[in-house]
């Protein structure tokens, strides 16, 4: 009679992987959150402006950072 041994164990990075697995999404959800905040992407579009464009316009780039951040900002 023959038997057959099956040996299913995870490696140790398989079990680091999943018990981390949580805290990566939650990760991943707070830089969504961060992401999606209207300052945040008042920032990204300021970032895409040069700044010959803002002294076109009279602005500076830290002036328009501190209109954009508030008072809470800082």
């Amino acid at each position: 009679m023959a038997t057959t041994a099956i040996n299913d164990r995870k490696t140790p990075a398989a079990i680091l992987s999943a018990l981390a697995a949580p805290f990566a999404a939650f990760g991943r959800l707070m830089v969504q959150l961060a992401e999606a905040n209207p300052r945040m992407q008042a920032l990204e579009r300021l970032n895409r402006v040069s700044d010959a464009e803002l002294a076109a316009r009279g602005l500076t780039r830290d002036g328009e950072i501190r209109r954009i951040m508030g008072v809470s900002g800082f």
